[in-house]
């Protein structure tokens, strides 16, 4: 008599468990929907439950689900600037931008509807948490560059850049992700250095900073 496969037993999710379980869910969707374009059903059935259960976790509904979702998503940009500071600090960039490339990536859609702004979901609190990404993406890169007290000029030097990265990953994405995600990493380092040199003309400090990124070259 062969005996019958085991079925496995069920376990049931702790509450963290289930409500990472719902976001994940909403961020597989925003990635791929623009945020309007996905209700509290389809969040409910990408995750295989109930809209009953999405709305015990989410009492707000899809409003505050996606203030979370947008909160997760957040929290996963800003470890892409987490990188060890060894080593020359523009290969440090590069690999940030690697990582930052690769979200923009597998969150096509969902990052678009999220910059370009115009969601019916779109709230103050909403913008805040992208213009928080932005700051701590900024204060990422002046540590890496490890200049004591960065002045105002090279601090918008740096913020300036991030929004050319912004600017450019969306048009990435609309030019069917041409040119090749390495060429484009490469141009934007680029691009970086091109600016810091254009600031060095009119702040000591910057100049000072780009002989040192020469030099590790």
């Amino acid at each position: 008599m062969t005996p019958q496969a085991s079925t496995p037993a069920y376990r049931r999710l702790s509450v963290e468990e289930r409500r990472s379980q719902l976001l994940d869910a909403a961020l597989s969707l925003f990635a791929h929907r623009a945020p309007e374009e996905v209700s509290l059903d389809d969040v409910a059935e990408a995750a295989g439950v109930s809209r009953p259960l999405v709305y015990r976790y989410f009492p707000g509904g899809k409003q505050q689900l996606y203030e979370a979702a947008l909160r997760s998503a957040a929290d996963e940009l800003r470890h892409c600037f987490d990188e060890p500071h060894e080593g020359p600090r523009l290969p440090r960039l590069s690999r940030a931008l690697d990582r930052y490339l690769a979200f923009v990536d597998q969150h096509g859609a969902g990052f678009s509807a999220l910059l370009q702004g115009g969601s019916v979901v779109e709230t103050s609190r909403t913008t805040a948490i992208v213009d928080g990404v932005r700051r701590a993406a900024a204060e990422h890169i002046l540590s890496h560059l490890g200049v004591a007290g960065p002045g105002p000029r090279l601090r918008m030097t740096v913020r300036m850049w991030i929004t050319a990265v912004e600017a450019a990953s969306l048009i990435w994405l609309d030019e069917d992700e041409q040119p090749p995600v390495d060429e484009l990493r490469d141009w934007l380092v680029e691009q970086f250095v091109a600016g810091l040199e254009v600031t060095a003309r009119r702040d000591a400090q910057t100049e000072e900073l780009v002989r040192e990124l020469v030099a590790e070259l």
